[in-house]
């Protein structure tokens, strides 16, 4: 069971000065927070790619490549890489290059992206949103493979017989599809046999289950062996030293950031009843103290058959100290109580 962190290098308003920091500022403070995680034992970190004014982090690889250098075990991956709106020549080469710096340990987590600011920004139109992932999976799928490639590309210009560099010192690149939910995207990455990473972070998450289980068929039925494919799960939370603590810091900023974003899709108003109701037991943020945390993460491994759980902190801007101070607690606390109950109950399977 793999334990980690994700973050979107959010540089939204302080809920209580209002005050924002600079993106550099907190560029350096996610370097940071990934030398703590690697300090402390957890064994991924993951780094969104955003092309708007409140996250900072619009090339995942490059905040990784800084503490790649600073930091000895943890895996360091991108979460996720919009990938069709990028070229994939490039992203290949960014995250061989992190491999190369890191030693072996860098990941590509690759989706469609929840946000369109990319789109225009590359010139690409949204009407291909669809066709444009299909075709940037595949052609990243065979410079995976290949060191010398051909591509008749379609929406991007052909490739003809061109070696790409450099080449990583994993083989191959490990490639994750991140996925919100749909049965489509769990089906294409069980046939392609690729890892899986579901955005756990509303409803419940034992709902999840079913997806589960059709990416584990999908895959079966593709011949690809389901013992070796890991499934992820990307979910908000915040862990302090009790309950109420937790709640208390975690709930604003996250308000805010839930109804900015609201406001921009047409959901309902966020409230404390929303907050409270989600960290419930069966609820879909891991936000408590310690304990709290590591049984609601069991349970998900139990239930929904997550292999690595990556918890999303913070949601909206914190203090940087509690946002290390949570890192702390998953990595001292939370992650030996998770390892000790999964491998028991493994051993029980």
């Amino acid at each position: 069971m793999e334990i980690g962190i994700s973050t979107f290098v959010e540089t939204t308003p302080d809920v209580k000065t209002g005050e924002v920091i600079s993106h550099a500022q907190r560029l350096r403070e996610v370097v940071e927070e990934i030398v703590l995680a690697d300090r402390i034992g957890l064994d991924v970190f993951g780094v969104g790619e955003h092309h708007r004014h409140d996250f900072a982090a619009s090339s995942p690889a490059v905040v990784l490549a800084a503490a790649a250098s600073q930091t000895k075990r943890i895996r360091l991956t991108s979460a996720v890489t919009v990938l069709s709106s990028a070229d994939p020549v490039r992203v290949f080469q960014d995250f061989a290059t992190l491999d190369g710096i890191s030693n072996g340990r860098a990941e590509i987590m690759a989706g469609r992206g929840s946000f369109i600011e990319s789109f225009p920004l590359f010139g690409y139109d949204l009407k291909d949103y669809n066709e444009l992932f299909e075709e940037k999976l595949e052609l990243l799928l065979t410079l995976q493979k290949n060191e010398v490639v051909s591509w008749p590309g379609k929406h991007r210009p052909a490739i003809d017989n061109l070696g790409v560099y450099p080449r990583p010192v994993q083989n191959p690149l490990p490639v994750w599809i991140g996925s919100g939910g749909n049965s489509e995207s769990v089906i294409r990455a069980g046939l392609l046999g690729l890892p899986l990473v579901l955005a756990i972070i509303g409803g419940r998450p034992v709902q999840f289950a079913p997806l589960v289980r059709l990416y584990k068929q999908a895959a079966a039925k593709a011949g690809h062996d389901i013992s070796k494919l890991p499934v992820a799960s990307h979910s908000h939370g915040f862990i302090a030293e009790d309950n109420e603590t937790a709640a208390a810091k975690f709930f604003p900023p996250t308000q805010q950031v839930m109804n900015v974003l609201g406001r921009e899709r047409g959901w309902g108003y966020y409230d404390r009843s929303s907050f409270d109701a989600a960290r419930s037991f069966e609820g879909a943020l891991y936000v408590g103290d310690a304990e709290t945390v590591a049984q609601k993460i069991i349970h998900l491994r139990k239930n929904v058959g997550i292999t690595r759980f990556m918890l999303h902190v913070p949601v909206g801007s914190m203090p940087h100290a509690d946002v290390m101070q949570a890192i702390e607690l998953l990595g001292k606390e939370v992650a030996p109580i998770v390892r000790e109950e999964v491998a028991k109950w493994e051993a029980m399977q």
